[in-house]
């Protein structure tokens, strides 16, 4: 009798119940809306630097190869150590 008596209730508050209409205030709507906001933006930081990543690496890359140019060159007597020609 106790296995029945409990699922029956069960379904009974379920099917009478009324759904409650509740009221979110500012607090709650503004900290949906921060917490979304954050998540933007990490998800735009993450693509920015995703995308960003390859050129500064190139452009490092790039500085390394100058540096290195400069450097064969004094050594050749080519170029003042300062840089200047």
């Amino acid at each position: 009798m106790a296995t029945i008596r409990l699922p029956a209730v069960t379904l009974l508050v379920l099917v009478v119940a009324t759904p409650a209409w509740a009221y979110v205030g500012p607090g709650a709507g503004l900290s949906l809306l921060g917490a979304f906001v954050a998540l933007l933006s990490a998800i735009v930081a993450a693509v920015a630097f995703l995308v960003l990543w390859p050129l500064r690496m190139r452009r490092a890359r790039r500085a390394r190869t100058r540096a290195g140019d400069i450097e064969r060159a004094t050594e050749q007597g080519r170029v003042n150590p300062d840089g200047s020609s």
